[in-house]
């Protein structure tokens, strides 16, 4: 397969493209109910049949699937500015996070938020709110510790995904929010299933008042109503910010170099909702599914053990500073983020025709990237289904093309939180396993991943709580 990618040249109609390969129903793949039966199942049949891109439509959607590394560097990075957001998966998210930075199309709105709130999301400033994560974590493992039924397994899904909104409260608003977090965790789950399945079969439209959009309706009414009750308080407090002032505060401050202006209170309304549904999706199920693969995988589990002992000595909770050194643990986390990436597909619109490895694609065009299926590229991950975490040894990094790894994205709209979510789950992480185990009870099924707008596991991860001798 070539990798060269051509270049478009405006006007030019003479070169002689390639065509994309076309996925057809009669393939023996199946069409719409297909997709909508199994996303994942329908686009790696596509991938066996056809490779690396090809083209199919659904319910009169021009997509292209696009599976390799250089492909997607093309898009995300070499050629960002002719795709937006502008696609169907954040069309349909958009009920949700509005005009926020995860889903906006309006590139110009995107680039003035952005600047605005980059400098509170750097490797500099995230470590000043790694006490809050640490502090989180260990309130979650006094409350497992102080169970009266403590050989029933643990929905640990559930148990940290109110951790993940404990911790965004105190980064965010300086505020114990343990008293919204479930009716907030409980919302977002609504709306992930009735989204998801929309996106399978969009209609009819999400206006529309069947049953399941009218619940829809109501989980973001509960998800708006969380968010506006801790911003209305912390209005009524003109007090300038303090040392260490939180987000909230930092977004209230914050002004644009280009206008000199701020957020105005909708957009600061979208902005904290999306770093809230952010936040909870992206630590809520790497760890269930960390410590479910650990759980699976004993000889992994005993290394990270070695390491936090050798690296923590007495001390039972990591610090910021212990993470350079708990290089296995980071390795353990990014192998979880290649098999189980939480936004386990992104999209992209072409905002005009271009060239990708000589295929032409034209204005319009849905392109899909399905990191799920690219973590599982036989050319660049050997025996993918396997849980190694010396895949991300800086030796095994150097050899594959950094495209082969995006559970963040890349490119200009690479995921503002990325330092944030990685520090979060890397404390977390070690903080449990510094002093306990979580264990697979007896019989429990196999977990399967749930492909909705994002990934969660099937049904919840449910592990026992052992402590370590």
């Amino acid at each position: 397969m070539s990798t060269t990618l051509s270049k478009t040249i405006p006007g030019q109609r003479s070169t002689p493209f390639k065509e994309i390969p076309v996925l057809r129903a009669r393939d023996g793949i199946g069409g719409t109910r297909a997709f909508r039966r199994d996303q994942i199942g329908f686009l790696k049949g596509g991938l066996e049949r056809h490779g690396d891109i090809y083209r199919f439509r659904l319910l009169g959607m021009r997509m292209v699937m696009l599976n390799h590394p250089d492909y997607i560097r093309h898009v995300l990075v070499d050629k960002s500015e002719q795709y937006d957001k502008n696609a169907a998966i954040f069309r349909i998210a958009r009920p949700v996070l509005r005009d926020g930075l995860i889903a906006t199309a309006d590139m110009d709105l995107w680039r003035r938020q952005r600047r605005m709130m980059a400098p509170f999301f750097t490797p500099r400033t995230v470590p000043k709110f790694a006490r809050n994560m640490t502090d989180e974590t260990v309130s979650m493992l006094e409350r497992w510790d102080a169970r009266t039924d403590a050989e029933a397994p643990l929905d640990v899904t559930d148990e940290f995904g109110q951790l993940a909104l404990r911790i965004v409260g105190r980064s965010l608003f300086s505020a114990d929010i343990s008293g919204v977090a479930q009716s907030f965790e409980r919302a977002f789950q609504l709306a992930n299933t009735v989204l998801g399945d929309f996106f399978s079969f969009p209609f009819p439209p999400l206006s529309f008042p069947t049953p399941s959009h009218v619940r829809l309706r109501r989980a973001i009414d509960c998800m708006d109503e969380c968010v506006s009750e801790f911003i209305k308080k912390r209005l009524a407090d003109d007090s300038p910010p303090g040392e260490e002032p939180d987000m909230l505060s930092l977004f209230l401050h914050a002004v644009d170099e280009g206008d000199g202006k701020g957020m105005d209170l909708e957009q600061l309304h979208h902005e904290v909702l999306n770093i809230c549904v952010g936040a909870y999706e992206t630590t809520t199920n790497t760890l269930a599914w960390a410590f479910y693969l650990l759980a699976r995988n004993p000889e992994v589990e005993s290394k990270l053990h070695a390491e936090l002992d050798e690296v923590l000595g007495d001390r039972t909770v990591p610090e910021f500073e212990d993470l350079a050194k708990l290089k296995y643990t980071r390795m353990i986390v990014d192998e979880v983020l290649r098999i189980y990436s939480p936004a386990y597909q992104l999209m992209r619109h072409t905002r005009e025709e271009d060239i990708i490895d000589g295929y032409r694609v034209p204005a319009g065009t849905q392109v899909l990237v399905n990191s799920y299926l690219l973590h599982r590229h036989p050319d660049f991950w050997d025996d993918p289904e396997r849980f190694d975490p010396e895949r991300f040894t800086p030796e095994a990094i150097a050899e594959r093309p950094k495209h082969a790894y995006v559970p963040f994205g890349s490119g200009p709209r690479v995921c503002l939180g990325k330092h944030f979510a990685l520090t979060e789950i890397c404390l977390a992480l070690a903080t449990v396993a510094r002093g306990h185990r979580l264990v697979t009870p007896e019989g429990a099924p196999e977990v399967v991943p749930d492909a909705l707008i994002t990934l969660h596991p099937k049904g919840g991860v449910h592990l026992r709580l052992e402590r370590r001798s």
